[in-house]
């Protein structure tokens, strides 16, 4: 059996999250990003706006999230040495994390690069060798004025929510 969580009783409250990820390219297709010579156009500025798509879209694409109303979401979309990094922070007052939609705008944008480059990155029998979408991963995240929690910290994370959850069901804020 599966089912959505219900958060009715939870507080809203300010959420947010930070996820990165990136993709690895060859030279020359990078050089071509740099130079503004794909043949699709802009892939920085068409990959911010398919990361933010992606985070409005996350319920749509997961089929066990909550509908979050964001109020924020900033993608950054960065040229490195050997590929191109992705940075996604959304926010938004909430009663559930946010956490899904960051790292679901890394993904988007990350794979509207793929998409815009794919023509360069492609081998003689057309697979992609040297290509790959790696590390994407919640940064840290932020639930109104607790603190942040980063990705390394997963077992206090969840020893302050379990803490969280005994004093909501004591009446406690």
């Amino acid at each position: 059996m599966v089912r959505m969580v219900d958060i009715g009783g939870k507080p809203r409250v300010m959420r947010q999250a930070l996820a990165e990820g990136r993709i690895l390219l060859q030279p020359r297709t990078l050089e071509k990003i740099r130079h503004g010579l794909i043949k699709k156009g802009d892939v920085i500025s068409a990959s911010q706006l398919a990361g933010i798509q992606a985070a409005k879209r996350t319920s749509d694409l997961i089929p066990l999230c909550h509908p979050v109303p964001l109020s924020g979401v900033l993608v950054e979309v960065i040229p490195e040495r050997d590929g191109v990094r992705c940075t996604c922070e959304v926010s938004a007052v909430y009663s559930t994390g946010v956490e899904m939609e960051a790292l679901t705008g890394v993904a988007g944008a990350l794979l509207c690069v793929w998409d815009m480059v794919k023509y360069l990155e492609k081998d003689k029998t057309g697979n992609y060798p040297n290509t790959s979408v790696q590390g994407i991963r919640v940064l840290l995240k932020k639930k109104g004025h607790t603190g942040i929690t980063t990705h390394s910290e997963r077992g206090k994370r969840k020893a302050k929510h379990a803490s969280e959850r005994a004093g909501h069901s004591k009446g406690e804020s």
